[in-house]
């Protein structure tokens, strides 16, 4: 007795979602089963479809049905979010910003899959990640396993077109939130390079400073001697109000670097890899030398480095 047949447009992940189907649907309804060791139910893979067919006289509806609508429904929601969401981030962005050649898809799309996979989730740790993923999934789920208590023909295209608008609309705002991530870091980008400009054309006013960095975003400018520096502001008005409106008040390190303009710029830190110290490697080039340990530093990191 055939139950219900789910049909795909993607005649190369049938087989995907099969198996997705078989592995959860199986392991459930065993679980729920009376006495039955036998399979209660077949998914039978078809070409662009696969048809969930009941194995009777072992398979009740009354009995098996909601556990069986329940658990093809996650399967289905998996199959969703594994293989047709980057398609729909990837149509969304096509269809919003088609025309306007300013505006590159792939790295939008790239910028929507860290959103999605964690990168804005760095330093609370995975489960937020996995939580959200979870929320997405169940969101999915609990649509399909509305419309297969009642129909026996489901459309995935058509499930996310006309079923499925709250989803649709929360990957809008995402593929939104990317665009605005993508045009600041753009701005950003081309206002790093304006000051790499002109550090270039700066004359060095002293031979080397040493920047301590004590942890966070907290760094210790000190001369040659390491003796503690007060940076004044950029003697020049433009580049003095571009820091001032422009860069993070975490990246004010860098408005004390061009004000000192050295010669060298000796980095004394325990994360080489920190944004920040990326960012004056970027503006400052060649000055800029790495320590992590040396004999002229190490007392003074193992002083103010905050554990």
């Amino acid at each position: 007795m055939d139950l219900f047949r789910i049909a795909m447009h993607d005649e190369e992940t049938v087989e995907c979602l099969q198996s997705l189907l078989e592995e959860q649907v199986n392991a459930d309804l065993h679980r729920s089963a009376r006495e039955s060791s036998l399979p209660l139910v077949q998914f039978v893979k078809e070409k662009e479809a696969v048809r969930c067919t009941a194995q009777l006289p072992q398979f009740q509806l009354k009995a098996d049905g909601p556990f069986l609508y329940k658990s093809a429904a996650g399967a289905v929601a998996e199959y969703v979010i594994s293989h047709m969401e980057p398609g729909l981030l990837s149509s969304i962005i096509r269809k919003k910003y088609q025309g306007n050649p300013s505006m590159d898809a792939v790295v939008i799309e790239k910028y929507c899959h860290d959103l999605l996979h964690g990168k804005e989730w760095e330093g609370l740790g995975h489960r937020f990640q996995e939580a959200d993923r979870a929320r997405r999934k169940g969101k999915i789920a609990d649509e399909i396993e509305k419309y297969l208590e009642v129909e026996t023909e489901l459309n995935l295209s058509g499930l996310l077109t006309f079923r499925l608008r709250s989803y649709r609309k929360e990957l809008t705002e995402i593929v939104e939130y990317a665009l605005d991530e993508y045009v600041l870091d753009k701005q950003y980008q081309e206002f790093i390079s304006l000051l790499k400009y002109f550090v270039q054309l700066q004359e060095s006013k002293v031979p080397l400073v040493h920047l301590v960095h004590k942890g966070g975003h907290d760094f210790m400018l000190y001369n040659e001697s390491f003796q503690t520096l007060e940076p004044k502001p950029p003697s020049d008005r433009i580049v003095a109000e571009m820091l001032e409106t422009e860069m993070n008040i975490e990246d004010m390190v860098i408005s004390s670097l061009i004000s000192v303009s050295p010669k060298q710029i000796m980095i004394h830190t325990r994360n080489p890899d920190m944004q920040v110290i990326r960012t004056i490697e970027t503006i400052f080039d060649n000055r800029v030398k790495i320590c992590v340990k040396c004999p002229s530093c190490s007392s003074t990191l193992d002083e103010v480095v905050q554990p």
